[in-house]
């Protein structure tokens, strides 16, 4: 009995030290990939930054050229890249090494071949813009900054995908020091090519993809000279097409999982462009909007580690150690959502003035913020299920789960709150949440009702699907 006893002791213990040694290696993953994703997308911000000292005009169209081809391509992309871990993480996991290899070249092939319909809407985008009513000079100017964005489509479309491969074995620190390097030389190139050199606006898209093939070409040397990925190396051989089709079976759910999201926030700020004082309520909810991305980078890489370490165990054949990884991530999204909203709303008196001295701006803004921090709270339990659900492999049920969330309920709740019942801008953010709400507890449901030893099942098959293949 004594022995009984004691056993039932120690295993609350274990358990304990198996979550603490998940939370170190969930956090090994997170804290460097919130510095990866920051620096890649300060180089848009810094470029933007630049071409704001050129003029209104190049201003204006500069910011409708961003905002358009990161709907219309830059979140395909980025959602599509997403398919990579589930694939690559579940076959590191199995140690089906060489698949990874395999699995990254097709993406690769397959994402070029995207490209290019996005470059050619891209080169008519000017006339896409009109036909929407946008003044046809700021569209001209959008359409110079989107034409010479064509180039950065295509290293950014192979960085997503070699920060997936590099992400699914947990070999961090290499885009680590490469984005900040990236970031470092962005600035004077950006420099030279807007002011030095005269390009203007066409200059500060030039830069952006030079500074996108400089990630490609430091992240590519390590990949071919490391031996940490000799076993793994992107090579050619008999399985990079098959791969194609299985990479597409998982991007297209991946992207419109992404996208649905993405797209309704960029949907309500234009909605708000409808409004009485359409300025202010323009202004307010694009503070919304920036405070929120920016803050998304820290559950994103949360769910991105989340994603890492439950796609390797469920190839691995460990179906408690993906439920405690899981864990792992949501108890450390818990403590940083509580400092995040915390601060936010401790700060609410003083945000407005970091976008403007306008009185009426800086008191919108305060009263705006406890709406701000029901959207971080949220926005950090979506990433990390998302992130869960790439690494399992239903990006499919995501994307249905999205699609209702914020198309059936969000944004109609966000028309009604906003027009219907007069709320302005307030009503058409309060909308947006109550997306998020439903979005968070059908992802928690489905988590929640998610058998383990089953999707391990799955991820075996797919993993090992290529060797029966070859054996018939």
């Amino acid at each position: 009995m004594e022995k009984g006893l004691l056993l039932t002791k120690e295993q609350p213990q274990r358990w304990e030290v198996v979550l603490l040694d998940e939370v170190k290696r969930t956090c090994y993953i997170a804290l460097p990939m919130v510095v990866v994703t920051v620096s890649q997308n300060l180089l848009r911000v810094a470029s933007m930054s630049m071409v704001g000292h050129l003029g209104e005009l190049e201003l204006a169209g500069t910011a409708v050229a961003t905002s358009l081809t990161n709907v219309t391509g830059f979140s395909l992309l980025f959602g599509m890249s997403s398919a990579l871990e589930t694939l690559c993480g579940q076959a590191y996991g199995a140690r089906q090494y060489q698949r990874l290899g395999s699995y990254t070249l097709g993406a690769i092939i397959a994402l070029l071949l995207v490209c290019m319909p996005i470059s050619i809407l891209w080169m008519y985008i000017d006339k896409l813009l009109i036909l929407l009513g946008q003044d046809p000079l700021i569209s001209a100017e959008a359409c110079k900054f989107s034409v010479w964005l064509i180039p950065t489509l295509f290293p950014y479309a192979i960085l997503q995908l070699i920060i997936r491969y590099l992400l699914s074995q947990s070999l961090i620190f290499p885009m680590l020091w490469s984005s900040i390097v990236v970031l470092v030389l962005h600035v004077p190139i950006c420099w030279a090519l807007v002011f030095k050199l005269g390009l203007g606006t066409a200059g500060a898209a030039l830069a952006i993809g030079i500074s996108y093939t400089l990630n490609v070409i430091f992240l590519g040397h390590y990949l071919y000279c490391s031996e940490a990925c000799e076993k793994t190396r992107v090579t050619y051989s008999g399985d990079v097409f098959p791969s194609i089709k299985e990479f597409f079976r998982f991007a297209i759910p991946s992207a419109v999982m992404i996208c649905l999201e993405w797209w309704s926030y960029e949907i309500v700020v234009l909605l708000s462009g409808l409004l009485p004082n359409p300025q202010l309520e323009t202004s307010v909810l694009s503070i919304c909007l920036t405070v929120g991305a920016l803050h998304y980078f820290i559950p994103y890489s949360f769910g991105a580690a989340a994603s890492t370490r439950v796609s390797n165990e469920l190839g691995a054949g460990n179906p408690q150690a993906a439920k405690t990884a899981l864990v792992a991530a949501s108890a450390l999204g818990a403590v940083e959502v509580i400092i995040a909203i915390t601060t936010l709303f401790c700060s609410r008196s003083v945000l407005g003035y970091a976008f403007g001295n306008e009185v009426e701006l800086v008191d919108y803004v305060k009263d705006i913020t406890l709406l701000l921090c029901f959207t971080i709270f949220a926005d950090t339990i979506q990433a990390i299920l998302s992130g869960v659900a790439r690494g399992s492999g239903w990006q499919h049920i995501g994307a249905y789960i999205n699609l209702g969330s914020y198309y059936l309920a969000g944004i109609p709740m966000a028309l009604i709150l906003g027009f219907v019942m007069h709320l302005k801008g307030k009503g058409l953010w309060g909308g947006l949440i109550i997306g998020s709400i439903v979005q968070c507890i059908l992802l928690t449901l489905v988590t929640c009702s998610t058998n383990w030893e089953k999707q391990v099942t799955k991820a075996r098959e797919r993993v090992f699907m290529w060797e029966n293949i070859d054996e018939n």
